[in-house]
């Protein structure tokens, strides 16, 4: 894939996704990224897959942009971004020139790490599994772990409320609410404790510290202020360790201490992909070994959210629980959380 390619398509993902201001941005770059330009070069000599399906570069870039008008750094930018009015594509284009001219170092550093997100709507998600587990195993203790973390913004899940048509699931008086479009049987009612949660990240970052609070805002669209708000109310609450470790290694440590009478939920949501292979495989046998421990009073359960081939319907939503490592498919969710097509087993007490 060419990086004209790749920025083409990250558009089309981006507009698929509800920001047609950042598509339009994407579309302009593609065609200003010329030899001869550090950041450029950069990016055109990066090894391995520059894609949505790899290292991201698109998005890496669009995060820097977004940081410059953010901070104010360039205003010949930040005068074309919402909630500005609409720009025409020579000056978007100008814009984005002066940006690849001045500010490199900001460009530079946030082509550095892959985009931390800590996308908000996705715990609905990780809410929804927990209360279908809970059910499940009579439990309502959870033990609560993250891979590739960043903030720990959704390792707060619990504290977050979940609107739906069916019901309000979580602390009403939350700051953090989540509404996405329910398609599917309503969740079965269970109380929840979260009675340890921590995460782990390759590069952590601090959600309380203003230099990291901007990474995390600066890769939602701006055309999207309601992700903003509603990072910055998680943000609020926001209390979770992550510790900067690679997740395998990290995994196989805390996956060692049993906790009995309470659900150790370990969830990845588009993070797997970053991984290196080893990481990956150190995982995978860190489960196993786990799993092979685990017992009803004690039960293991992994919720991944990662990308598949199928384009343009989301991710798979899968629950491998032990004993028994039955991995359950749950349907699908957006990558933002927009819509979640929840298609769990008919009974959720159903033993494993």
């Amino acid at each position: 894939m060419t990086l004209e390619d790749a920025f083409l398509d990250q558009a089309r993902s981006n507009r698929a996704l509800g920001s047609p201001f950042t598509a339009r941005v994407l579309s302009l770059a593609a065609t200003r990224l010329v030899p001869g330009n550090p950041v450029a070069d950069r990016m055109r000599g990066w090894q391995g897959d520059i894609g949505s399906r790899g290292a991201s570069l698109p998005l890496r870039f669009l995060g820097g942009l977004h940081a410059l008008v953010l901070t104010g750094d360039c205003p010949e930018l930040a005068a074309c971004y919402p909630p500005n009015p609409r720009p025409d594509d020579a000056t978007l284009a100008a814009a984005l020139d002066t940006a690849l001219g001045r500010h490199q170092p900001t460009l530079m550093r946030w082509l550095d790490l892959p985009p931390q997100t800590n996308e908000v709507r996705r715990a609905a998600v990780m809410i929804a599994a927990a209360h279908w587990l809970a059910v499940h195993f009579g439990l309502s203790r959870f033990v609560a772990s993250e891979l590739g973390a960043s903030a720990g913004l959704n390792l707060m899940w619990d504290r977050f409320r979940l609107d739906l048509a069916c019901g309000i699931f979580g602390p009403r008086a939350s700051g953090v609410r989540l509404d996405p479009e329910w398609r599917g049987p309503c969740l079965p009612e269970a109380d929840i404790e979260v009675i340890d949660r921590r995460g782990v990240d390759i590069a952590p970052l601090n959600p309380h510290d203003p230099d990291d609070a901007l990474r995390l805002t600066s890769y939602l669209w701006s055309d999207q202020p309601w992700r903003i708000e509603r990072t910055r109310a998680a943000i609020e609450i926001a209390e979770a360790d992550v510790d900067k470790g690679d997740a395998g290694d990290w995994l196989a440590r805390r996956l060692a201490t049993e906790h009995p009478g309470a659900i150790h939920l370990v969830t990845h949501t588009v993070a797997w992909q970053y991984f290196p292979e080893n990481t990956c495989q150190t995982c995978l046998d860190a489960f196993a070994e786990a799993g092979a421990r685990a017992t009803r009073d004690a039960p293991l359960a992994r919720l991944s959210m990662e990308g598949d081939t199928r384009r343009g319907e989301g991710a798979p939503i899968e629950l491998t629980i032990w004993p028994g490592g039955r991995t359950h498919k749950l349907g699908r969710v957006d990558f933002h959380g927009r819509w979640v097509d929840w298609k769990p087993p008919a009974d959720p007490r159903r033993k494993t």
